[in-house]
């Protein structure tokens, strides 16, 4: 991914989360939370994910009834700061 090219240190991690999600069949926040106890749900079915011991934050957009996860962003803090996380 282009992401961890540039930031090496988060390489592993999003593989350990691309695995699980690849494998889930989510249909509501619930089941997500499961899994992720530190996600945050954010409005237009938007969840953030931290990554990396939170030092990267990664959005995506849920459309449960096709079980579909499509990410919107993956950055640093700083990066996450200048996007809106609700519409991205």
């Amino acid at each position: 991914m282009e992401f961890w090219q540039k930031h090496p240190d988060t390489e592993q991690a999003l593989r350990t989360w691309y695995g699980i999600v690849k494998r889930a069949k989510w249909q509501n926040p619930s089941d997500i939370r499961e899994i992720f106890g530190t996600a945050d749900f954010l409005r237009n079915d938007r969840v953030c994910f931290n990554i990396k011991g939170n030092n990267y934050r990664l959005i995506v957009k849920v459309i449960y009834e096709l079980q579909r996860v499509y990410i919107r962003f993956v950055g640093t803090h700083a990066d996450y700061d200048k996007i809106d996380a609700n519409t991205i």
